[in-house]
């Protein structure tokens, strides 16, 4: 394991931050760290990195102790926070020379991985521009390869997207999969469940300071009892009509406002075709109908009763 963190619990005076917390990354994945707020992950992934005492537990990282002074560890560690961390004073290349220089003394390898950074993140049009002239995708970009020149064996990403245009979003997307598949083992936190899924081989849901969901994308949406959502355009659905579709053996919520029923239906077969069936015996007529398997936001709702952006 990459990361192991044991029993882990972190008190603010009568705030049970972290209630006994266990999670393991494994090498090479990307691990995505999910919650509301107030459910842990940042005061969890500063305890990994040894920002925060806590109370009680252990973490170990590429299989030692971590801890304030383990240097030999950090240095293998690339961080990037959610709030851009960069010297105002600095144009871009100097940044990043900065960021690998707390690493990296050889200042011929120093300049060798501060352009292969500058590169991979597409800023090469950029080197001597300060960062109060670049927009919100291009100081994210630049936050990115503070935290990757000296080329860490582990990257924790704090919600990196957010507040950037769709383009700069996709190539950090992009760039986030290359530096995966280049090796490098990724936590990852956000609050965009698209990203989740399109990223992440395993996730953990923590709430409350504990992890209360730990898995695969398809191991998470079969641990929950909603297998199908099914949408259909109706106009002018009675309340009673309503009440009879709630009653359905394989419904387990029904919602009807502005012309749309959202049904979500528990596990079992040809739901769908039992809607229909339902609708045509009452009469009752419709429009587009159409189904959606569960997805992670499901999940996330279901076990947490929250909305991730809460």
């Amino acid at each position: 394991m990459i990361v192991k963190v044991n029993n882990l619990v972190k008190r603010y005076n009568e705030l049970l931050a972290l209630d006994h917390l266990n999670l393991e990354v494994k090498e090479g994945e990307i691990f995505g760290l999910l919650g509301p707020n107030g459910s842990g992950k940042s005061t969890t992934i500063n305890c990994i990195l040894s920002l925060l005492k806590y109370d009680k537990g252990e973490i170990s990282i590429f299989g030692k102790p971590m801890g304030p002074d383990a240097y030999d560890i950090k240095k293998d560690i690339g961080v990037v926070m959610q709030d851009v961390a960069v010297f105002e004073e600095l144009t871009v290349y100097e940044n990043i020379d900065y960021f690998c220089g707390l690493y990296i003394t050889d200042k011929l390898q120093r300049k060798a991985l501060v352009e292969e950074a500058i590169d991979f993140v597409a800023l090469n049009d950029f080197k001597k521009f300060y960062p109060k002239k670049l927009s919100g995708g291009l100081l994210r970009r630049l936050n990115i390869a503070c935290g990757i020149a000296h080329k860490p064996k582990l990257l924790i990403l704090d919600e990196p997207t957010v507040a950037v245009d769709p383009q700069s979003r996709n190539n950090i997307l992009s760039g986030i999969k290359k530096l995966n598949e280049n090796g490098v083992t990724i936590i990852y936190t956000t609050h965009y469940m698209e990203e989740v899924e399109q990223l992440c081989d395993r996730i953990a849901i923590i709430d409350k300071g504990k992890t209360v969901a730990l898995g695969t994308k398809e191991e998470l949406k079969a641990m929950i009892k909603i297998a199908e959502k099914i949408t259909v355009e109706i106009f002018n659905l009675s309340t009673g009509d309503l009440d009879k579709i709630r009653e359905l053996s394989t419904v387990d919520k029904a919602e009807y406002r502005e012309n749309t029923l959202v049904i979500r239906s528990t596990k079992g077969k040809n739901n769908i075709v039992r809607i229909i069936e339902f609708l045509n015996d009452h009469n009752i007529e419709f429009g587009k109908i159409y189904s959606q398997l569960p997805t992670l936001n499901d999940v996330f709702l279901e076990i947490t009763g929250k909305e991730l952006r809460d």
